[in-house]
């Protein structure tokens, strides 16, 4: 497929040779925990088909996310310098490297014990409860050492990409490049680019149809007056988490939109127990109370503190647009990455 200089090639997820059902292509289809290793299995399948058509196309870089560390050593195998893409921010890729290298919940004693990350440039605190299993008590889930192997694999590649701006978070941004010292550049937000062709796009699906219930129920609210939250397609909350957050939306007395994201069953999503709950849900986190949920929910919506916080979200988003636009701190450090590529490959060749 062409369009624009683009060619598109495409792999075969090999789900039924993984032990997985057939179209069973993400992790959002994942209906139980045994089909995860089943899943990890299958993206590094996906290894020998990469390789060859790296072999046919000969690109002159390589960018791929962090889930497969494999990529790193397929482009050493091709002379090829391997970029690992991240799409969250830097303050997440400091404080997750420092948890690393320092492991601080080792020195609380118990799970509710507030630690320090140490050495980021503010002071965060944390709570073993707010950590993963693996992280809490040492072990090698199946997870935690595809995190291992994907951090080996950032370490030996020839640097990182960030779906990140500049002006949104810059003492982590240097901090990151300066005191960890590893090469990144920050080249987001991806989804400002073409934006006026997919606003122009969406304009004509959307005078195409009738509007669903839902948009004309929000046609007749006021602005700034409904809350939307979503956790994605991933996050499965227990049944006790799901009630507490129903209950404090519900307690709020704020309008909102909430689109839930189905657990193993719609059957045990539908069990809401409204008694019994625990502070920690059998050893798999902290559920938070509908109290603190409400409470919350008010304060960006009502508090006294609203009209400072969406003031400070719109220079923010006048900033990410400023990023993106030609001399842009995100367009500046990508036009840098394209000209330090080209100069490795003319030293390669």
């Amino acid at each position: 497929m062409h369009d624009a200089g683009l060619r598109i090639l495409t792999l075969e997820f090999p789900a039924a040779a993984a032990g997985l059902p057939d179209g069973c292509e993400s992790a959002d289809q994942l209906t139980s925990d045994d089909m995860f290793p089943k899943f990890l299995k299958a993206m590094t399948m996906l290894q020998y088909q990469f390789e060859r058509i790296l072999d046919e196309v000969r690109p002159d870089c390589l960018v791929a996310d962090i889930i497969f560390p494999w990529a790193t050593e397929v482009a050493a195998k091709f002379n090829i310098p391997r970029l690992v893409f991240h799409g969250t921010s830097f303050f997440a890729l400091c404080a997750s490297e420092n948890m690393r290298l320092y492991k601080p919940q080792r020195e609380v004693s118990s799970d509710d014990e507030p630690f320090l990350v140490p050495d980021l440039p503010h002071q965060i605190k944390l709570t073993k409860m707010q950590l993963s299993e693996d992280e809490r008590d040492g072990s090698e889930s199946d997870f935690m050492k595809l995190r291992i192997k994907a951090k080996e694999s950032e370490l030996s590649s020839y640097g990182v990409i960030a779906n990140s701006f500049y002006e949104l978070e810059t003492e982590y941004a240097d901090y990151y490049r300066n005191v960890l010292k590893r090469r990144a550049w920050h080249i987001g937000p991806v989804s400002l680019c073409n934006r006026e062709v997919e606003d122009k796009a969406h304009r004509g699906k959307e005078a195409a149809i009738d509007k669903h219930e839902c948009l004309r129920w929000l046609d007749s609210k006021e602005p700034n007056s409904v809350i939307y939250i979503c956790f994605g397609s991933v996050a499965k909350f227990d049944d006790s988490q799901l009630y507490e957050i129903a209950m404090g939306l519900e307690s709020s007395g704020q309008q909102f939109v909430w689109v839930v994201r189905r657990g193993k069953s719609e059957e045990e999503n539908e069990k809401w127990l409204p008694e019994g709950f625990e502070e920690r849900m059998n050893n798999k986190g902290l559920i938070i109370r509908g109290e603190q949920i409400g409470k919350a929910v008010r304060r960006v919506m009502v508090g006294k503190d609203v009209e400072e916080m969406r003031n400070r979200v719109k220079e923010f988003k006048e900033m990410a647009k400023k990023a993106v636009e030609e001399c842009g701190s995100s367009h500046t450090n990508l036009s840098n990455l394209i000209r330090e590529l080209s100069s490795y490959r003319a030293l390669r060749c």
